[in-house]
């Protein structure tokens, strides 16, 4: 995940300015959903905002809870319904191993989605190889089992076998994805990102079994540091009172607000963005 810096990181109007006078025609905007687990409500909150703002999305890349929410905001999933979902037992139920598989089908094929290539809007998400650490990118083929491993904490949920190979969180590795959101296409990245200071990369305390050349290595930091310098509106809601776990109505009403009070400070590079749309 993210590197610490003495203050929060924020990308200037001016800045976004300079980097978007450089395109010609309308440039393709690039949404990234960073994981941290049950603080995904800020992300409905700020997408809210973002929605508001009249930006039309063109590329969505998602890690962990960014994954799901990401991937079924491509389906064709309001806002509305994200809302009620995150609010409700049967979020709690999306989330419980033994069912999680279940849930993710039932949510994406009832809107028709089965392959990536089914949703509205272009839609990658980001998982980890289990035993080399590798970074796994996802753009095609079966989009529950891809979204799936990309939230498969280790320690929590069993990995998932793809074909040789068994896949676990891509927070490990990549937990804001904005290179894959460029590699779509991408010329103006908007960020919701979840990390908090002093965080590990998947949000929650993890055994070591299994995981030590994880923690000795933590390739996922310097990805963060890198991806950060392509973000053009940086959305970085402060939770400071919630982890990974603090699911329930009441923690998830108050991120999602915590959410939406954060991008609304952005509202001002937003409408810069919109205006390049035009």
């Amino acid at each position: 995940m993210k590197k610490t810096f003495p203050q929060r990181l924020t990308i200037t109007l001016l800045a976004v300015m300079l980097t978007m006078t450089s395109y010609a025609g309308v440039p393709k905007v690039g949404l990234v959903l960073g994981g941290g687990g049950a603080k995904g409500a800020a992300t409905i909150g700020a997408l809210k905002v973002i929605e508001r703002s009249g930006i039309k999305i063109d590329y969505i890349a998602g890690t962990s809870i960014g994954a799901i929410i990401g991937g079924l905001y491509a389906s064709g999933y309001t806002l509305d319904e994200l809302e009620t979902l995150f609010l409700s037992q049967e979020w709690q139920d999306v989330l419980e191993s033994h069912r999680v598989d279940a849930k993710l089908k039932t949510l994406f094929h009832s809107r028709g989605i089965r392959e990536f290539s089914d949703t509205r809007i272009p839609f990658w998400c980001v998982a980890t190889e289990r035993q080399s650490l590798a970074e796994v990118d996802f753009s095609s083929g079966d989009i529950v089992k891809a979204v799936r491993a990309s939230m498969s904490i280790p320690e929590l949920y069993e990995p998932v076998k793809w074909n040789d190979t068994e896949l676990v969180d891509g927070g490990m590795v990549n937990n804001l994805p904005v290179d894959v959101v460029k590699e779509m296409g991408a010329d103006i990245v908007i960020a919701i990102d979840l990390k908090q200071e002093d965080s590990n990369a998947l949000g929650i305390s993890i055994g070591v079994g299994g995981l030590v050349d994880w923690f000795l290595s933590r390739p996922d930091i310097d990805r963060y540091t890198i991806n950060l310098e392509d973000v053009n509106v940086h959305i970085h809601p402060d939770l400071p009172d919630f982890t990974a776990m603090s699911f329930g109505h009441d923690n998830c009403e108050l991120m999602m607000n915590l959410g939406e009070q954060e991008a609304q400070t952005h509202w001002e590079e937003l409408q810069r963005v919109r205006n390049l749309q035009r």
